[in-house]
């Protein structure tokens, strides 16, 4: 009879042995799905940041602060780039508040006046600026300098106004 009863133990022992070794084994290779599964995710992750930034860094190269060259030229005549951003750009936005219209704008306003929305700084010479009445709206490229008495000049080098 003992040893009915410990052959029993046993058997049940084995099963149970068993048991576990299966559900440890499925869990460890659903780990292990999961875990493969995620390293991909992160390598196409990876990958699509890095074409991001290259994109990015591309996209900057026409800017003041991504060209390198502009910014060399603006700190060889003493002047600070981002500070020339911002006083290029508030220059010509409070242009903006003169008696009908910005003057920069080639066109007149057939809506209302044409005043500037937008500008993005090309180099350490030239700038593209969107400008709008409210209906029609354009863009043109405007040429910006300093002369001897460090005063701003600004002049229009080209413009266009898109059909309505």
């Amino acid at each position: 009879m003992k040893n009915k009863i410990f052959m029993y133990l046993f058997f049940f022992a084995v099963l149970f042995i068993i048991f576990q070794y299966m559900n440890e084994k499925s869990i460890f290779e659903a780990q292990e799905k999961k875990i493969t599964s995620l390293s991909e995710k992160y390598t196409v992750a990876q990958d699509s940041l890095l074409n991001m930034q290259s994109l990015v860094a591309d996209l900057n190269y026409f800017t003041l602060q991504g060209n390198e060259n502009a910014m060399v030229y603006l700190e060889n005549t003493g002047r600070d780039p981002k500070a020339v951003e911002a006083f290029v750009s508030d220059a010509i936005y409070d242009q903006n508040l003169e008696q009908g219209g910005n003057p920069l704008v080639p066109f007149a306003g057939i809506n209302g006046t044409m005043l500037v929305n937008k500008i993005k700084f090309l180099n350490h010479r030239w700038l593209l600026a969107d400008f709008s009445d409210g209906k029609y709206w354009g863009e043109m490229l405007l040429e910006y300098s300093f002369n001897e008495a460090s005063e701003l000049e600004l002049h229009t080098l080209g413009s266009l106004l898109y059909p309505q």
